[in-house]
Formats: structure tokens, sequence, C-alpha cells
């Protein structure tokens, strides 16, 4: 199969099959897989090892099957969809995350899932669609920035995820912004289309934070004797980001939906008034033709057919009652 992967930004590229022998000290040697052993609990090593690998790769599918993994924890990794969640299994954890969508032409709600299988000595982690946080922590771990443990890379990748995540829901607050601003100035008129694709892009948001967090929270209560005090605070740390940014979309849903309604008042209050218009306009001309309407009759009897200046006193009087009625109107406050 080819292997061809979607680009990233700055033209890198999330490589198929990565390995990464951890020091357990923030350093880290790239290898390959056939140096892997099919048994991680044999590592006498303080270190552990990082797998990560492309689902549809040949060499990863068939190294995966030499794992000796059961069948719970292959569908885990291999599932076409996916949520946020933690599940501890043996002396294991499946974790299922998702990050932000910013590849070249996505939308950024539509939120990319990472698997991972984590144990004492080894965490093997699988993906479908490039993600960005990942090529971070293997930015991070070049420059001798490695997790120290399986721990400590769950609490990194989290970090990375959310901050990926940040620019994306500080620009929806931005757009958000921008369409109160607009409700401000009378000349303006905002799209209840903009309104909608924001709450959207919310929403979708929103319904992968808060399992985010919970998956994580699972993950640092969870009684696993590998797991240290630091890589609990720091996991803990993680899910308080996660629990922040999805706070953060609840109000933008909140602010989306008072935005709606205040379009919708404004677009009501513009109509009621051009309809007032328009009725005190019918209310001025509806006596008025009523009254040209009877002299225009074709019958005998209209007063002042053959005097030559009954017209010009009838349109005196028309433009007295006009007048008239306007005075009764400004009167009564019906004008204003």
């Amino acid at each position: 199969m080819s292997d061809k992967v979607p680009a990233l930004e700055h033209g890198s590229v999330l490589p198929e099959i990565a390995v990464y022998f951890m020091d357990g000290h923030g350093s880290a040697r790239k290898g390959e897989l056939d140096e892997l052993s099919a048994n991680p609990s044999r590592n006498t090593d303080p270190g552990f090892t990082w797998v990560h690998l492309h689902r549809d790769n040949s060499s990863a599918q068939e190294w995966l099957q030499k794992c000796d993994l059961d069948s719970f924890v292959m569908e885990a990794l291999s599932a076409e969809e996916t949520r946020p969640r933690c599940t501890v299994h043996g002396n294991g954890a499946i974790l299922i995350l998702r990050g932000v969508n910013l590849n070249p032409g996505a939308e950024p709600e539509d939120m990319i899932s990472t698997r991972l299988w984590i144990e004492e000595k080894r965490v093997i982690g699988v993906w479908i669609r490039p993600l960005k946080a990942i090529n971070d922590l293997f930015d991070a771990i070049e420059t001798n920035r490695a997790p120290s443990s399986p721990g400590d890379l769950v609490a990194k990748l989290a970090l990375r995820l959310a901050d990926r995540a940040e620019p994306t829901i500080a620009n929806l607050n931005e757009r958000i912004d921008e369409l109160e601003e607009n409700l401000l100035d009378e000349t303006v008129d905002a799209s209840k289309d903009t309104i909608a694709d924001i709450r959207r892009a919310a929403i979708t948001l929103r319904r992968y934070m808060f399992p985010q967090r919970d998956a994580l929270t699972t993950f640092e209560i969870e009684d696993l004797p590998w797991l240290t005090d630091r890589d609990r605070s720091r996991i803990r740390e993680a899910a308080d980001r996660v629990t922040r940014l999805g706070e953060e979309l609840d109000a933008i849903r909140d602010r989306a939906q008072v935005v709606h309604d205040q379009i919708i008042d404004k677009r009501s209050e513009t109509l009621n008034r051009r309809m007032f218009v328009l009725s005190v306009v019918t209310a001025i001309f509806l006596p008025l033709g009523l009254l040209t309407g009877l002299l225009g009759i074709n019958v005998g009897g209209i007063p002042g057919t053959g005097d030559p200046w009954a017209f010009l006193i009838v349109c005196g009087l028309l433009l007295c009652l006009g007048g008239a009625q306007l005075w009764l109107f400004k009167r009564l406050g019906m004008m204003r």
C-alpha cells in the first residue's frame, strides 16, 4: 500500500510507523519494529517504549498481530468510530482521545481520534488521520524533552491536544464578539447563518470535550501501580484544561443563542415599525379614498358639478382632513 500521508503544517508528515525507546529521564532513541520484544514485561530498563502506528499500514497490522493483544484491545485500537474513553483491562488501560482537525481544508470540529494501549513498559498508539498534537510530541522527543513515563506521555499528549484546541475556541469567541458588535450597529445586519455555523461548531467540539475530561479523570484515579503521583498530578492538570475548554464552549453556545434571539428581536422590531408606518398611511388615506370614491360615482346629484371652483374646494377639504388626521395621530402619540 502507499505510504503517502496527508501533509501537516510546515510540510511535516506524521510517520506511518514510529518507534521510540524512552530512557525515563527525558531522552529517547528512535528504533524499528523488529527491535521490539513481544513481551514488554521482560524489559528491566527504567524507561518504556512508545510505538505509534498508522492503522492501515500493512507492516503495522502484521506487527500488531504478533503482539499477543487480546481481541478487546485490538478492536478498540482499530475501531472505525470512537469516542473519548478510558477502560482498564488487566494490567493496562485503553485510552482514546480526540483533537481538533487542523489538516488543510478540514473543519476543526471534525475531531481526530488517537487510540492508546498503555502498559507499564509499553505504549501502543494507533491513528487513522494525522493529528498535529502527536507531531508536537515527536518534535519534543527530538529535542530531548521526551516523556519520562507512560503517564507522563498521556499528560503531555492531553495538554498538547488542549493547546491545539484553544486557538479554534478563541476564534469562535472572536466571531461571537464581532456579531455582538454588529448588533449594536443598526446599519449592519447580522447573519443567522453565521450564528448557526458557530453554534454547530461549538456543539460538535463540546460533544467530545467533556467525555475527554471524563476519560482523563478516569485514567488518573484508576488503581494502576505504575502511575506515579507526579503522573496523576499532570493528568489531573490536563483534565482541568479540558474542563475549562468545555466550559468555554458552553459559554459560546449560550452566547450564540442570545445573539440569535437578539437578531430575531431586531428583525421583528424592524418589521413591526414598517407595519406601523403602513398602518398609519392606510389610516390617513382610508377616509380620503372613501371621500374621493364617493364623489367619483357616475350618478346624478353630485354637488359642485357645474361649479368651476368645486375641484379646488374638494382638494382643499382633503388637505384639511389629512392635516387634521395627522394632528390627531400625533396628539394620541401614534407618530413616535
